[in-house]
């Protein structure tokens, strides 16, 4: 009841304090006189901060999915290629940790596999914060990348695939319910790049849902009963995501509407850094010539436009 008090608040708030800074400019306007030139520019100032203001609040309020509120469960796989979809898959998570902590959202990786010569396999990530899943879940799809390989010695042009997929962290009294007798879980030692870090017990946790064949894994808490609540709280939200799959399927089939899947060749954005620079979402046609800022994550156009175009 308290949280949602507070989320209630931090709703309101936001634009009660924009009405209430619009009176304000509303009554200093009446008052002005046309020689009070330097007023006059700082009440300009002040009305464009306020478009300002309320364009983010306009934004906020495109976010009303049951969950969107959440936290997000983001996860990033490489697709063919080898060393070089290892690559881009690591540069998308640095794109999305710039971009959490670009938002102030807490970053926590729950399990991750290197790739063999550079990059990573796979990785999953829980990222906190207020609607972190509802702006990340414009991130879900497959994401190519074309550009110079830093690893040909020939400097040749490579296309590298990574595909994203981004489900939404559940309260711990959700209506996902588990039985023990539906689930695998096993133990292994925690794999890494090595070092003085890395573990050197069986902590890893690795479970699987045996009417679903969902497999979930986490290695990078402390212990293994932590390891295995994490991995169990990523599985309620795997097979919620499943079931929400599948209701949406069912009203696409009864409206008739298409749908694009998430698969291989299906790209929804492409990062293209030669022969030119220029980002590209391909379900909204929104483009960006910066790559650099991009990468950097810099995705808020790209999230709006997407929301806006969902809308």
């Amino acid at each position: 009841m308290v949280k949602q008090l507070k989320s209630l608040k931090l709703a309101v708030e936001p634009w009660e304090n924009a009405f209430k800074k619009q009176e304000e400019l509303k009554e200093l306007a009446e008052i002005l006189k046309e020689e009070d030139q330097d007023l006059i520019a700082d009440l300009s100032r002040s009305i464009d901060a306020l478009f300002g203001e309320v364009d983010k609040l306009e934004f906020q309020a495109l976010l009303g999915g049951e969950l969107d509120k959440n936290s997000a469960i983001l996860s990033i796989n490489a697709g063919a290629g080898g060393t070089e979809s290892c690559d881009w898959a690591q540069m998308l998570l640095r794109m999305y940790s710039r971009y959490a902590e670009n938002h102030g959202y807490a970053v926590k990786t729950i399990d991750v596999l290197f790739g063999e010569e550079a990059g990573i396999k796979n990785v999953t990530l829980l990222i906190e914060g207020e609607h972190a899943y509802g702006y990340l879940k414009a991130e879900r799809g497959v994401h190519r990348l074309v550009r110079i390989s830093p690893f040909d010695a020939n400097k040749r042009r490579h296309t590298s695939f990574a595909s994203v997929d981004v489900i939404p962290e559940l309260e711990e009294d959700s209506e996902v319910k588990i039985e023990d007798k539906d689930l695998a879980v096993d133990t292994f030692r925690a794999s890494g790049p090595g070092g003085q870090h890395m573990q050197k017990t069986d902590s890893a946790v690795r479970i699987t849902h045996l009417p679903t064949g969902i497999a979930v894994q986490c290695q990078n808490e402390r212990s293994q009963y932590q390891n295995k609540q994490t991995a169990l709280k990523i599985l309620k939200a795997r097979l919620y995501e499943l079931e929400r799959e599948k209701k949406e399927k069912e009203l696409l089939k009864t409206y008739a509407e298409d749908k694009k899947k998430i698969e291989w060749g299906s790209q929804i954005r492409s990062y293209v850094m030669h022969p030119y620079n220029l980002v590209k979402d391909h379900r909204t046609g929104y483009e960006a010539g910066d790559v650099g800022k991009v990468m950097d994550g810099g995705l808020d156009e790209f999230i709006e436009a997407y929301l806006k175009n969902k809308k």
